[in-house]
């Protein structure tokens, strides 16, 4: 895994001689910061940092919002508990496939909009198992301390389940941020408009379809001396891939915590 990363980092920094005569490098000789001031001088590439920024954020908390509160409702003895289950456990196992859901999203007007890349995949089902898994297994003591003393399911589940399941919590927004970031499908889908684009969409143009200055587009002076299409691809893979790795630290802390640590003591 490092290697491959490494290579990708050295040739985004190298100068296109460099490039053209090396086989294979790890560090280059002359760091050169042409492909990245080519990017960074992208309208185009900045928006779709923006808008992938915005949809990785909006999306993890509608995830969250709506995934702990259904796996709430689940963990707790209601009626009609077992038919809900079965519901969200069939739609684990079929899937509508892919037409369907596009006419959903088309006939509810989410097309050419961010929401279409986030109503739709507001609940992962196998998630939502394993959250109300962890629900079921916090003490019903605490429940029952918490009715004592006159609260009702929603302060329950504000005061005393979320902060016992900040572990869990940041766990599946990990899960649903790195998703949302490297989401690329959804979006050649259901977005046609450019300027709502996320940056892999645009990643995906540089590198695959190989259009680094057309997808770019930044201007006929820019295209005149614009970097070699190798760099330009490089670097874009770094910007598009380091954020989510400068976040994914301050969130593994998380990992490793007792989650019933003080909360239960005999």
């Amino acid at each position: 895994m490092l290697f491959p990363f490494l290579y990708v980092i050295a040739v985004s920094f190298s100068s296109f001689t460099e490039y053209m005569q090396s086989e294979f490098m790890l560090i280059p000789k002359e760091w050169v910061l042409d492909a990245y001031k080519f990017i960074f001088a992208s309208d185009s590439f900045l928006r779709s940092l923006w808008v992938t920024a915005y949809i990785t954020l909006v999306g993890t908390l509608v995830n969250l919002a709506f995934t702990s509160t259904f796996a709430y409702v689940l963990s707790r003895p209601v009626f009609g508990q077992r038919t809900v289950l079965f519901l969200v456990l069939f739609t684990m196992m079929f899937s509508a496939g892919m037409i369907p859901t596009y006419l959903i999203v088309k006939e509810t007007g989410l097309m050419n909009s961010t929401w279409a890349l986030i109503l739709p995949v507001a609940i992962t089902p196998f998630n939502l198992i394993v959250m109300r898994q962890f629900f079921q297994s916090i003490p019903s003591e605490l429940h029952e301390a918490a009715n004592i003393d006159g609260s009702n399911d929603f302060q329950s589940f504000w005061r005393i389940i979320l902060p016992l399941s900040k572990p869990s919590l940041a766990a599946f927004g990990l899960f649903y941020a790195v998703y949302h970031w490297n989401n690329y499908f959804s979006a050649i889908l259901y977005v046609n408009d450019q300027r709502w684009w996320p940056v892999q969409v645009i990643l995906r143009q540089i590198v695959v379809v190989n259009e680094a200055q057309t997808s770019l587009g930044n201007g006929q002076i820019l295209l005149e001396n614009a970097p070699p299409a190798e760099t330009i691809q490089m670097a874009a893979i770094i910007v598009a891939t380091l954020p989510i790795l400068i976040v994914y630290p301050f969130l593994q802390k998380h990992f490793a915590k007792g989650v019933m640590l003080g909360s239960v003591k005999g």
